[in-house]
Formats: C-alpha cells, structure tokens, sequence
C-alpha cells in the first residue's frame, strides 16, 4: 500500500499540479487530460457546481478564460488515501492569478476523487470552496 500510495502522491506533484497551473494560466487541455470521461463525473466548484461530462468540460473551458498570469500554486494535501482503483485527496490550494484581468490570492479547501483507469489515475470528482481568511 506504501507503494501505491507514494506512486499517487508524486502523481498529484507533478501531473496535477502542471494541470493547475496550465489552467490558471488559461489552458484547459491538461486538465482534461487528467479528468474522467467516464460517468459519473461532477465538480461542486468554488464559483459554479456541475454534473456531467460535457458540462464538467464547458466549465473547464469558462474557466481557463477566466484566468491568466498564475504566479503561484502549491497544493498541500493534509488527507490522502488510496485503496485499489479509487483515490481522494483533502486539502489546500493556495493561488495567485489574475481572474479576469485582475490579480487576486485566494484558498481554496479542496476535496478529490480519483479512480484509475486503464493504468492511469483520472479525476472523478472535485468539491472546493474559498476561505475568506487563511485558517489554515
């Protein structure tokens, strides 16, 4: 378990983080590399809830138009678990991006799940919401 466990968290150093910071920068397609295609999938987002593929896909899209010039993004993970094919994470994204022009700051408290499939880990579903304080 040790192994799998330490395989998925390098995982979420460098596939989803590059993802992030890709979006943040306005690109989507890393990002939709890494999520699933497959049903069912859903994002309970900080700025907009949807289910769905092609919803989850548009909203992707929406996104990556909203932001640019990501200067900073560090996701630290205070609950992982992997069993089998299905993963979650629990955690903090701390960001710095401009959001329609503007630079802003924000955290967001993340919660993640992944099932693997066919060998590869996929986002299935995403819930965060924004701090108006740092409490962490």
């Amino acid at each position: 378990m040790g192994e799998e466990r330490d395989a998925f968290l390098e995982w979420t150093r460098t596939r989803l983080r590059e993802a992030e910071i890709a979006l943040h920068n306005g690109d989507a397609g890393p990002r939709y590399a890494i999520w699933s295609r497959r049903e069912p999938v859903s994002v309970m987002g900080a700025w907009k809830s949807v289910v769905g593929y092609e919803d989850v896909s548009a909203l992707f899209h929406k996104l990556a138009e909203t932001f640019s010039d990501c200067t900073s993004y560090e996701h630290e993970i205070v609950a992982v678990d992997v069993v089998g094919d299905a993963a979650y994470t629990v955690g903090y994204e701390r960001t710095q991006a401009s959001v329609d022009g503007e630079p802003r700051r924000y955290v967001l408290r993340a919660t993640q799940v992944y099932r693997r499939e066919d060998g590869e880990w996929k986002v299935a579903h995403r819930h965060a919401d924004t701090l108006e304080t740092d409490q962490t």
